[in-house]
């Protein structure tokens, strides 16, 4: 599966990978950035199967898209929905002609670019909550974690930041890139979520630690709520989280 390419509207390249055929669903990545990983661990091979062209972005700094090095320039706030913005034009989508989605991170991107006129037919945020979305961008674990590691501080073996440290080493991204990356975020007021009106699913799993999902969810003009089983990490995986998927795109 190639790597299909844009241009942001700055000027740096970007990446897509797609899947399937049918009716456009543009799947934004978690933390990690690349929007292949979707098709080895979320629901992106099933949602191809059942009719969708999967569109999976990889975020500035990630996979196949640039990596700015110019920390400043390359990573100014709210750039991730500029480039999903950006994304959408370049595929030649109008009003209502696709559907987005995103987990976790994504889904933070997803409510952004809804909150500045992305107008999907329908919009899925999954692994995300009210805080999370609406709360400071800044901290949390894996902000304090690349933040050591960009510094050189030391991280205690064994405890759950070392975890996190070793998943990022795994990730293969520069931390500085991907501190700069989370930086960039900006959150969206409750205002602004009350004024989506695009149908929207808000699923979470059972066991995530965000569980001020429904209260995200009930700020939403035209949202559905669902959970299934699993954390942060394991809902992701669920098959009760595509089949939510595919049963809210196919409410039309």
């Amino acid at each position: 599966m190639g790597a299909y390419r844009f241009t942001g509207r700055d000027g740096v390249e970007l990446a897509w990978h797609e899947i399937g055929s049918g009716r456009p669903l543009i799947l934004l990545p978690g933390f990690g950035g690349v929007g292949s990983l979707m098709l080895e661990y979320g629901p992106a091979r099933l949602l191809a199967a059942q009719g969708h062209r999967v569109v999976l972005p990889d975020f500035r700094g990630y996979g196949d898209s640039a990596k700015p090095h110019d920390f400043v320039a390359g990573y100014p706030p709210d750039v991730l929905a500029d480039d999903g913005i950006a994304l959408v034009e370049q595929l030649g989508l109008g009003d209502g002609d696709y559907d987005l989605g995103g987990y976790s991170l994504g889904a933070r991107i997803v409510v952004r670019m809804l909150a500045r006129g992305a107008t999907p037919g329908r919009a899925i945020v999954a692994g995300q909550g009210l805080a999370k979305v609406s709360g400071p961008q800044a901290g949390g674990a894996n902000h304090r974690v690349l933040t050591a590691l960009v510094n050189g501080t030391a991280i205690e073996p064994d405890s759950p930041d070392a975890r996190a440290a070793q998943m990022i080493s795994k990730i293969g991204t520069d931390p500085r890139v991907m501190l700069h990356v989370l930086d960039s975020l900006v959150p969206t007021p409750e205002a602004a979520l009350r004024a989506i009106t695009v149908p929207a699913l808000v699923a979470i799993g059972d066991q995530d630690e965000r569980a001020d999902a429904d209260l995200l969810a009930a700020l939403l003009p035209n949202a559905e709520f669902v959970r299934v089983p699993g954390d942060h990490g394991s809902a992701f995986a669920a098959p009760e989280l595509a089949t939510a998927f595919l049963t809210f795109l196919a409410e039309r």
